[in-house]
């Protein structure tokens, strides 16, 4: 793989929202000290000081980098971060110039065609916007090596039933679809209801107390990123398990993060050798040995 590789023409995303994110990202791309508590929460399940350590890792749905910056700086080997936005591809070689074993590269999330090739394989907040979330996962699972770790941070439907039955539909008939510019600043008019909100002290969710360390900007952001996208799904826990199961992963665990949202890692299969002089299948292969 080179700096090079592109899509000339990614499919199959027209559904979704990178041209929204991108207006999004280009708008907001600053790396930020709160947001690696915030990478620490959505990937849970693995441990941000030893298990990304040496390791190589495929970012789906890079966004602005941020989600590689952080692994970087937790000692990683390297990487390729993909996105299909041009906006969001040039803030995510701003932010990932430092990390010349990065690369970031215009791809989709399903038309990498890459195997066996990287130790993790991230989405963060991408998957519940796609048409086609298993085809993503599948693909995922095809990229990573031989007991390599496939990672998802989606949106819960727990404690965020009153969201999902009255807002959701909002966005979905309204928000959705008036010009991003127009949305942004209408944003402004809930970050500032959510804002007092937070200052008040109202809510006891572990979501609205990390909300409560953010800066106005950051917190007009969120609110944003909720209102643009054409699809949003919200899943219960078993709705994120069956995905997972049904991209053929295995050793599935899933963490509530912040009490609101589901990040899953599960893991690739590792390979047998037949030895054909015992008639026995030897033991898996490790990862780090592929």
């Amino acid at each position: 793989m080179t700096k090079d590789s592109v899509l000339d023409d990614p499919t199959d995303v027209k559904g979704g929202s990178p041209d929204r994110f991108g207006y999004s990202w280009e708008k907001f791309n600053d790396l930020t000290p709160d947001q690696e508590e915030q990478f620490r929460r959505w990937t849970a399940p693995l441990d941000l000081g030893k298990d990304w350590h040496g390791k190589r890792f495929l970012d789906v749905g890079c966004g602005m980098g941020r989600n590689s910056y952080w692994p970087m700086m937790h000692g990683a080997a390297g990487g390729v971060a993909i996105d299909v936005d041009e906006r969001s591809l040039a803030a995510a070689r701003r932010n990932l110039a430092r990390f010349p074993s990065v690369e970031v590269l215009h791809r989709s999330a399903y038309d990498f065609e890459e195997r066996n090739v990287f130790d993790i394989a991230f989405s963060i907040g991408v998957i519940h916007h796609l048409e086609d979330p298993g085809r993503a996962l599948q693909r995922m699972r095809q990229a990573v090596k031989p007991g390599g770790a496939v990672l998802i941070w989606v949106y819960g439907y727990e404690n965020m039933e009153h969201y999902v039955r009255v807002l959701n539909p909002l966005r979905n008939l309204v928000f959705s679809r008036i010009p991003v510019s127009a949305v942004r600043y209408l944003a402004y008019v809930p970050a500032a209801f959510l804002w007092i909100f937070l200052r008040l002290g109202l809510s006891r969710v572990e979501y609205f107390k990390l909300l409560r360390r953010f800066t106005f900007r950051h917190l007009h952001h969120i609110v944003f990123d909720q209102m643009i996208p054409r699809i949003a799904n919200y899943w219960r826990k078993d709705e994120v398990e069956l995905l997972m199961q049904q991209a053929g992963l295995n050793d599935i665990r899933l963490v509530w993060v912040n009490e609101m949202s589901w990040a899953a890692v599960g893991y690739k299969a590792a390979e047998t050798i037949w030895d054909n002089t015992r008639h026995r299948h030897r033991k898996p292969i490790p990862t780090d040995t592929l």
